[in-house]
């Protein structure tokens, strides 16, 4: 068992890991930049440490400031949330050389991962059905060209260090190309550094599946079924649920094996998500995140499972608590996330939060580090808050999402849930019936 667990994070994945430690016995400390000083997880955890000034750069991302933080408080092991440094190699490697335990994959899976090109080569050589493509990296536009004609239009262009939908540009036909090419090198060049790209098929009307899978590092690996993200605002997840709607129990196992043989080759740890496009019955490999997604609590659910308490597990070294036959499906869950912005814009809403219920009552949950009083910081990302509720059935959840965001209180600043509340009235929502670019056409419609 590890001594003491130190969280490289903050906000409510903070606290949803200071929790399993807390369940396990395990004594957690929490860091924090000094606009985090009265933030809740600092006030949960066993120990708390300032690490840095508000910005990311200088606290949660400064592996020496987080390293030392681990040598004065005797941490043994670090838990990185999502975001932040979780996918990040260089820092699982400085952890190996400093004898601390990374909670979650190796520095060569991360590294193998996190580069579009080489995972996907990688999930083809594995059996993983991918996008049709560039074999790698487009080096110019002449070579664009020539793989845009080979694959047929519409394709889309994609930062191979991309992510969060920086450097994605579409191309429907021949005259778009060269903009696009350009473009897309331009936004990965400025974002991450690295302006190759690669060239996707862009597939019409698909849904973004994304299976969760789990490896104990010693080849063995199971999969917990699906989970359906296709509601999307420019890329980014808002509405999440498992199991996917469109998604049947044949198709389930099919798909889930794959993924699980897959990461058992490789030998990956921990928890992990490989994520497709679905359409037509087909599956096609976008990226695997080699980290605890912003929506495990609905694969939780649907299970019974503790993700974070079994990642901790691996890490220590004892076998996975359960195997495939063991994983039954019950149920239906949904998770809205709650974001400090205002609508329509959605522009960042930071400010002091005068009032905060959460919801309760059966098959509720609440993942959030607000609390009356606290005022939301400007320098991090705006998710404020978790909405996911758990019913027999689809129909039931949604009852009892619609009846959650009803009860739930956020006085003083703006939020999404006016989102929420009007995509419950919406009959596509109700029978489950959207796509990748559902949502984006219905925001527009209601703008117009």
């Amino acid at each position: 068992m590890f001594d003491k667990i130190l969280i490289a994070n903050r906000g409510e994945i903070a606290l949803r890991v200071i929790r399993a430690c807390r369940e396990m016995g395990i004594p957690s400390v929490a860091v924090h930049s000094t606009a985090d000083s009265d933030a809740m997880h600092v006030r949960m955890a066993d120990e708390a440490m300032c690490i840095g000034p508000p910005s990311s750069t200088d606290s949660y991302l400064s592996i020496p400031a987080i390293v030392a933080a681990c040598e004065v408080t005797g941490a043994s092991a670090i838990h990185p949330g999502y975001g932040f440094l979780s996918e990040n190699a260089k820092f699982v490697q400085v952890l190996e050389d400093h004898d601390i335990t990374f909670i979650g994959p190796s520095a060569e899976h991360i590294r193998m991962m996190g580069d579009k090109i080489t995972a996907k080569e990688t999930m083809k050589e594995l059996g993983v059905p991918c996008v049709p493509g560039s074999d790698g990296g487009v080096p110019d536009y002449a070579a664009a060209q020539r793989v845009a004609a080979e694959i047929g239009y519409p394709v889309i262009i994609k930062a191979t260090a991309g992510g969060g939908g920086r450097g994605m540009k579409l191309a429907r036909e021949a005259s778009e190309l060269e903009n696009a090419f350009r473009t897309a090198r331009a936004e990965g060049k400025a974002a991450f550094g690295n302006d190759e790209v690669y060239i996707e098929k862009y597939l019409g009307r698909p849904r973004h599946i994304e299976i969760q899978v789990f490896g104990d590092g010693k080849g063995n690996a199971v999969h917990l079924g699906e989970r359906d993200c296709s509601l999307q605002r420019r890329h980014q997840k808002v509405f999440e649920e498992a199991p996917g709607p469109a998604i049947d129990e044949a198709t389930r196992a099919r798909i889930g094996k794959v993924c699980a043989d897959a990461v058992a080759k490789i030998g990956y740890s921990g928890a992990g998500t490989i994520e497709f496009l679905f359409e037509d019955g087909e599956f096609y490999f976008i990226e695997m995140n080699t980290r605890l997604q912003v929506e495990h609590p609905v694969t939780e659910a649907i299970f019974g499972v503790d993700l974070v308490r079994e990642q901790i597990r691996v890490a220590e070294g004892l076998p996975m608590s359960f195997t495939q036959d063991d994983l039954q499906l019950n149920g239906h869950a949904i998770e809205v996330r709650i974001n400090a912005e205002r609508l329509p814009d959605f522009s960042p809403c930071p400010g002091r939060v005068q009032t905060f219920h959460a919801p309760g009552g059966l098959g509720v949950r609440m993942d959030s580090a607000l609390y009356g009083g606290y005022s939301i910081p400007p320098y991090y990302d705006s998710l404020i808050g978790k909405l996911i509720v758990h019913g027999r059935d689809r129909p039931e959840a949604l009852a009892r999402l619609n009846r959650a965001l009803g009860e739930l209180v956020v006085d003083g600043i703006d939020t999404t849930v006016p989102l929420f509340h009007a995509l419950m009235d919406e009959p596509d929502i109700q029978l489950g019936d959207y796509t990748i670019h559902w949502l984006e056409q219905w925001l527009e419609h209601r703008l117009d």
